[in-house]
């Protein structure tokens, strides 16, 4: 699935100059900035930090054409804004002088959001563990309150048979392994999908972990980057800051759970989706990756994407994860 160098699509996505990305700043937020325009990391979408005339950082966000419809860009915004009007901290877009918070240009749409500087966790005292209880048990209390109109749910017989769909529909895999794989994602899905009936789904982040935390020693984690946010249970965005599998991790667990349920009930019989959601994780992770190959001929995460080693190493892990669930139920 590598695609030649020359044989790329060039877009407008891909072509952003800064003196266009400023005047769409400047023209959007009615403001003057300097001439600083840096290009910032991002696997998927495309960023830039700009400075205004009066020293304030900002950053503009352009989400990759064709991953997100406008829908679903307006639920993350529309769940951002609930979030801050509630004082729960997250950085959420800037309103643009018309008042909408999600921009265009050409066929891609823009955020523009402010800087906060801060710090990243890595390793939670006691202290932190009861605080991230409180911040995503805040989170899930607003995003408990209604549906989102275009998101996916995570769940095995809808996000993760759809990502299982993707890639052997799209030829990912060498002939010989795509039986493999088919076979492994089918049983984890049918072992799985039963523990999914009748749970509480619900807006959530979706892909909280260490990199999506941020800290700001005068206040308090910020939970931030809500790309991948989705209807799904709340346990998904607590177990991947977990420090190891879930029968490794029971004082960290109960002790989030202290915090959590502060402000809102937590259905703890949810606790044994933490493996099965690692499973998904692994099927998503290598959907994502397949995506960044037939968007851009190669995944900026994997560089052996699509090599056997590649998916001996994915069955496997797989295979492993499958008995480690079983040998829980």
């Amino acid at each position: 699935m590598n695609i030649p160098e020359d044989q790329k699509i060039k877009t407008a996505f891909h072509s952003l100059s800064p003196e266009t990305v400023i005047t769409l700043v400047e023209d959007c937020l009615g403001v003057q900035c300097t001439n600083i325009c840096r290009s910032l990391a991002s696997y998927i979408n495309r960023v830039f930090e700009l400075e205004q005339k009066d020293g304030t950082g900002i950053v503009i966000k352009f989400y990759r054409p064709g991953r997100w419809s406008k829908n679903a860009l307006q639920d993350e915004h529309d769940f951002l804004l609930e979030l801050t009007a509630h004082e729960i901290p997250v950085i959420a877009p800037l309103k643009h002088i018309k008042g909408m918070t999600l921009g265009r240009y050409e066929n891609i749409h823009f955020a523009i959001l402010p800087i906060k500087g801060c710090r990243s966790f890595f390793e939670y005292s006691d202290d932190k563990w009861l605080e991230l209880g409180h911040l995503l048990s805040r989170t899930h209390a607003v995003g408990c309150s209604r549906q989102p109109r275009d998101r996916i749910t995570l769940a095995p017989d809808q996000s993760t048979a759809k990502q299982v769909n993707f890639l052997l529909q799209e030829n990912f895999l060498p002939p010989d392994l795509a039986e493999q794989f088919k076979n492994i994602s089918n049983s984890v899905i049918s072992a799985i999908g039963p523990m999914f009936e009748d749970i509480e789904m619900i807006r959530i982040h979706g892909d909280c972990h260490f990199a999506n935390l941020i800290y700001r020693p005068e206040e308090s984690f910020y939970l931030i980057d809500f790309d991948d946010m989705a209807t799904g249970p709340p346990v998904q965005d607590f177990w991947m800051l977990l420090p190891g599998y879930s029968n490794e991790s029971l004082a960290e667990i109960e002790i989030f759970l202290e915090g959590y349920e502060t402000f809102r009930p937590f259905d703890r019989k949810t606790l044994r989706l933490i493996e099965p959601l690692r499973a998904m994780r692994y099927i998503h992770y290598i959907a994502w990756c397949a995506h960044q190959v037939a968007e851009d001929g190669f995944s900026h995460v994997a560089p052996d994407f699509g090599s056997e080693a590649y998916w001996i190493r994915e069955i496997n892990d797989l295979t492993d994860q499958l008995i480690r669930i079983k040998e829980t139920l």
